[in-house]
């Protein structure tokens, strides 16, 4: 049985969207799996008044059981007025790999969905975009769609080698299929490890340095559909005090490099109006895990290492709210 997500007191993209992009932040999409994910998201974005998308791929729906997953979604709303503040939250499908899973997931009471067509040929793109819009507006759910290709790997999404955005081709692709947002690539990419060393620089304190993002590319893209919400998949910073912590408690994570939060802040001042964060929360969950079981091995009851992985997320998801998206506030 069809369930509308109003019903569950969600909202879909299209006016924090407009919001974001006249006041020059990002909105936060934190990707999630489990119960603890979501209450450090919903905490954290209370805490510092942020509007927030709550943000599911395929594998991870599968992993939480779809019905589960709305009841879930349903009560993050209810979960923010009990801390005090009703906070705008939507619930967003990741990297849509077909229509039948969109529509399977509006009929579940998601507020948005991604349809992810960007390895397909351009034509092909448009009209698997265009179907999943027709549907999705027909019910209000907002739609976003992807030009280009991030290298990396994502739960069930992995691509070897990049391929940047073409500005060219923008305009024509948000026309013809009518979707609400645009996912580009401009240098961004998937998991925790994005860059091979020797596409990386060393600084003063040896920590290597990733390429800078091609600012180039945003820019012409914003020319040609100006005001169009632009969104940023893979940019998570891969926080190296996590990366420590792991490693000194039995991890092995050597030369993992994310995005530069100061590049993710000036691409939100240049017209990105959402930025996807998912690795990061991995790596401070592990971390805290890991930390756990390392200084009390004898601990076994899951709420003892749960609780400080939630309590670290919730320090994170604050940090990339107020210092990294500029979302703080504008709930």
């Amino acid at each position: 049985m069809a369930v509308s997500y109003k019903e569950l007191g969600l909202v879909n993209t299209k006016e924090l969207f407009k919001k974001a992009h006249a006041g020059h932040y990002a909105i936060p999409a934190f990707n999630f799996n489990n119960m603890e994910q979501m209450q450090a998201i919903i905490q954290a974005c209370v805490e510092v008044s942020s509007p927030v998308i709550l943000q599911v791929s395929s594998g991870a729906r599968k992993y939480a059981n779809a019905t589960l997953l709305r009841y879930m979604a349903q009560g993050a709303c209810a979960y923010a007025k009990e801390l005090g503040k009703e906070i705008p939250i939507v619930l967003h499908l990741d990297h849509g790999d077909s229509f039948e899973l969109c529509k399977s997931c509006i009929d579940s009471g998601f507020s948005s969905v991604m349809i992810d067509g960007s390895a397909l040929p351009f034509e092909e793109n448009i009209a698997l975009a265009k179907k999943v819009v027709e549907y999705a507006h027909a019910h209000d759910v907002t739609v976003e769609g992807e030009l280009g290709v991030l290298a990396g790997i994502e739960d069930e999404v992995s691509h070897e080698t990049s391929n940047y955005t073409r500005p060219e081709e923008v305009e024509e692709f948000v026309k013809a299929t009518g979707v609400d947002s645009l996912a580009i690539s401009i240098g961004t990419s998937h998991g925790a490890y994005k860059f091979k060393a020797a596409q990386c620089t060393r600084n003063e304190e040896g920590i290597l340095v990733p390429p800078p993002l091609r600012f180039d590319i945003l820019e012409e893209v914003e020319k040609r559909i100006p005001g169009f919400p632009i969104v940023l998949h893979g940019s998570s910073s891969v926080p190296q005090e996590y990366v420590k912590i792991i490693n000194e408690n039995g991890g092995k994570l050597d030369d993992s490099v994310g995005i530069p939060e100061d590049q993710l802040r000036q691409a939100s001042k240049l017209g990105v109006d959402k930025i996807n964060i998912d690795s990061d929360g991995r790596l401070a969950m592990t971390a805290a895990v890991r930390r756990v079981f390392a200084t009390k091995p004898a601990e076994f009851d899951p709420r003892k290492y749960l609780g400080p992985a939630r309590d670290e997320l919730k320090k994170l998801y604050m940090h990339k709210c107020v210092d990294v998206l500029g979302s703080a506030g504008q709930a």
